[in-house]
């Protein structure tokens, strides 16, 4: 039989708040270790499940499950805890100690840590959770749609509020006040504890950045070396954190121009400036014509934005391609699209946090006039990322956000592209300053998102590995365009 939940009911169990960091007093459980998922294995990487407590004010009442991964020290001599991960999203994260591994996490780091992985609660192998999304809902994504006129935003309010209903009416509605990141942080403390650490250190990116100040906020006793790579800002990915894409298409679009402009064989433009204009005239005719293969204006715009991701002639020489097709009309170059397993689980899991992190403005108003003031303001993509999310029409969250706090050791070590698409260095100033003397701000000269052994930026990569492995961590500091 499934079980549903009204709005009604969630917004009554919304009612009591959660003590921040409220000691448990249920026993902890031990992890054992076994050969993971076979689509999730890699040498090295042992699986193993956890029951964590659902809501953390009843810590022996109900429990869920969360999977975890870890690629274990192969030098006991060497090895000094473990480094509890995040890659983001909220995704799934129990790959991603072998991913780590496998774009260049330094050997040094490897033989001093056990690299835990995990897939957060309602993802993956953690309980997963669902909104029971059409097909057709599933491909609207994470990141709203360009809203050309007041009425896009409209049409895309009344998809967003189906889809909410659907997770507030689904068979796992009754765990989505709980799908929180201040959870998500307790479990990782919890993690800590049935692994028999005394403390732990944490590596996040992106969304991982809020995970990690949240974890370091509410238990900055057990939270040991804390590195937070491409920053959300203080607000983690709230109304305010999502509008930030807008910007950050701004900040880092002139690398890819400048780079253009310089390979006159794509056609796209002598100048940066005509570069700039290009997009504009190509997203205009795709909003009034999609392509041959039915991409219109949004899709390039998407395109687009994912692409500045990353950086350099390869990844450049791709959307230029890209690009090049569309504005003659052309079917897109081949390109293999990985399978994306679970979708319905990450896409519900997802909208779980970040709509139950913060409470977000219910007014499809609010939105139109955030649409309208980021038109203007950030041309390229701000219309997209003011759009409304789910998240207007959810119900209000079952305790107060935790901000990073300024309160604890000074172990924090933020590290930032200064262009960056998704994550801004404007969200990262911010973060510094909320946390205050604990934190360091470390930024790169360079585009795209992810900078420790994702950007190749020598200097960056050498003053994180330092603070891993000996504590020393940097002042704020500035790493110059270089390629290491």
């Amino acid at each position: 039989m499934r079980k549903s939940l009204s709005l009604a009911a969630v917004m009554a169990a919304a009612a009591a708040l959660v003590v921040p960091g409220a000691a448990y007093a249920a026993p902890v459980g031990e992890v054992k270790w076994a050969a993971c998922p076979a689509d999730v294995a890699s040498p090295g990487l042992e699986c193993g499940t956890l029951q964590v407590p659902l809501d953390y004010r009843k810590p022996e009442g109900r429990q869920t499950e969360v999977m975890i991964s870890r690629l274990a020290s192969k030098n006991p001599a060497k090895r000094r805890g473990i480094l509890l991960t995040n890659p983001g999203g909220p995704s799934e994260g129990l790959t991603f100690p072998s991913l780590l591994k496998a774009i260049g996490l330094p050997q040094s780091v490897q033989d001093s840590y056990d690299v835990i992985g995990m897939d957060p609660r309602g993802l993956g192998y953690s309980s997963p959770v669902t909104c029971d999304m059409t097909e057709e809902q599933m491909a609207l994504g994470s990141v709203p749609p360009y809203a050309v006129t007041q009425a896009d935003v409209r049409k895309r309010a009344a998809e967003t509020k189906a889809i909410a209903q659907q997770c507030l009416k689904s068979s796992t509605a009754d765990v989505l006040p709980y799908n929180t990141t201040a959870n998500i942080a307790r479990d990782l403390d919890r993690v800590r504890a049935a692994l028999g650490e005394k403390k732990a250190s944490f590596l996040g990116y992106s969304y991982g950045t809020y995970l990690g100040s949240v974890y370091a906020t509410l238990f900055p006793k057990t939270a040991d070396r804390v590195v937070l790579d491409s920053n959300l800002g203080a607000g983690g990915w709230d109304v305010e954190g999502g509008r930030m894409f807008g910007r950050g298409v701004e900040d880092t679009f002139p690398d890819f121009a400048k780079w253009a402009a310089a390979h006159p064989e794509h056609n796209l433009g002598t100048t940066p400036e005509l570069v700039r204009a290009k997009y504009f005239e190509l997203a205009a005719r795709l909003d009034a014509k999609p392509s041959v293969e039915g991409i219109n204006g949004n899709g390039f715009r998407l395109m687009t934005f994912v692409a500045l991701y990353g950086t350099g002639d390869a990844v450049f020489s791709k959307l230029a391609a890209q690009w090049k097709a569309f504005d003659t009309n052309s079917p897109q170059p081949p390109e293999e699209v990985p399978e994306t397993p679970r979708l319905q689980a990450l896409l519900a899991g997802r909208l779980h946090v970040i709509c139950g992190d913060s409470e977000w403005p219910s007014s499809v108003a609010t939105y139109e006039r955030n649409v309208a003031v980021d038109r203007v303001r950030h041309p390229m993509f701000g219309a997209a990322a003011a759009n409304i999310q789910p998240c207007a029409f959810w119900p209000k969250p079952l305790e107060k956000q935790v901000k990073p706090s300024d309160r604890g050791p000074r172990n924090v070590l933020l590290v930032q592209n200064e262009r960056d698409p998704a994550t801004p260095l404007a969200g990262a100033r911010t973060l510094r300053r909320a946390f205050g003397d604990r934190a360091a701000l470390l930024t790169a000269d360079q585009g795209g998102h992810g900078v420790y052994v994702i950007g190749k930026n020598k200097c960056a990569n050498d003053r994180v590995t330092e603070y891993l492995l000996s504590g020393q961590r940097p002042n704020d500091v500035k790493c110059a365009a270089e390629n290491g």
